[in-house]
């Protein structure tokens, strides 16, 4: 009887997850679809003019911005946590990396908030006295958006990492390579598949944050030249705009949320296809 209870109440759960996709997916489709009906979609993408006023509907400086500030996220984070992840796994102690796990797990409890006011009191002064300007750029967003998916990314690659049998290591020393010929030539090849899951994980996580974003991208609407100038993402105008956008304007933000949400699909389905092709 209680194994039938607690079947019956896992399955509730994970229907209920599922609903709450459909249900999300539903709700941003039903608001955001109409916008199409009046504006092209394909000069929606790639529209270089954000004027909601006028009528002028282009998310393109968003989506570039959204790519600049994704990869160089990326880009930062991942030397970074591969290094964390090499050290905890293969170099340090048990009880070393028993301490580092928590301190990099208490990263990803922090609220986007926090970074948000660390990038504005830390890294955009920074950046003004180094290069100049106001600080504010694509370039602060990204090393806070950096900073903010170490977690993510370090967690998933050290059990990638761990997951290599330890005979793969064995066999390797016992042939005659060292200890780094060893992790260059076994250990990251046999755990790329799980680096790549976070790699992946990491960017839909990165793409999708807002608040830290805004606080030190500049949001500037125009199409950013380089990463050193402000600029905005796609979540960062959906956030500052809904809460006095009506109308066009309304449905047109809500439409940038179908744009992300196709973004965010293609992601998990490079995940899945990587996944697949791995098990093949």
């Amino acid at each position: 009887m209680r194994e039938k209870l607690f079947k019956s109440i896992l399955m509730l759960c994970a229907s209920m997850s599922i609903v709450s996709v459909i249900v999300m997916t539903v709700f941003i489709l039903f608001q955001g679809i109409p916008f199409f009906e009046s504006y092209n979609f394909f000069s929606f993408l790639s529209g270089k003019v954000w004027q909601p006023l006028n009528g002028i509907y282009g998310i393109l400086p968003f989506i570039l911005g959204s790519m600049l500030v994704t990869i160089a996220a990326v880009l930062f984070a991942l030397p970074v946590s591969l290094g964390c992840s090499l050290a905890m796994a293969e170099y340090a102690p048990r009880w070393l990396a028993g301490l580092i796990r928590p301190v990099i797990e208490l990263l990803a409890g922090i609220p986007s908030v926090i970074y948000g006011f660390f990038g504005m009191m830390v890294i955009v002064p920074l950046l003004r006295s180094i290069l100049g300007g106001s600080g504010y750029s694509l370039l602060a967003a990204s090393i806070i958006l950096g900073i903010m998916i170490l977690p993510t990314l370090v967690n998933i690659s050290e059990d990638s990492l761990r997951a290599v049998p330890r005979d793969y290591r064995e066999a390797s020393l016992a042939l005659g390579a060292n200890k780094w010929q060893t992790i260059k030539y076994v250990v990251l090849p046999n755990a790329k598949s799980g680096i790549w899951a976070a790699i992946i994980l990491g960017i839909g996580r990165a793409i999708g944050e807002t608040m830290a974003v805004i606080m030190v991208a500049g949001n500037a609407t125009n199409i950013p030249g380089s990463i050193l100038v402000p600029g905005r993402t796609l979540t960062g105008n959906i956030a500052l705009e809904m809460a006095y956008a009506a109308g066009m304007h309304q449905k047109s933000l809500f439409a940038t949320g179908i744009t992300l949400f196709i973004f965010i699909i293609i992601i998990n389905l490079v995940l899945a296809m990587r996944r697949k092709g791995v098990v093949q």
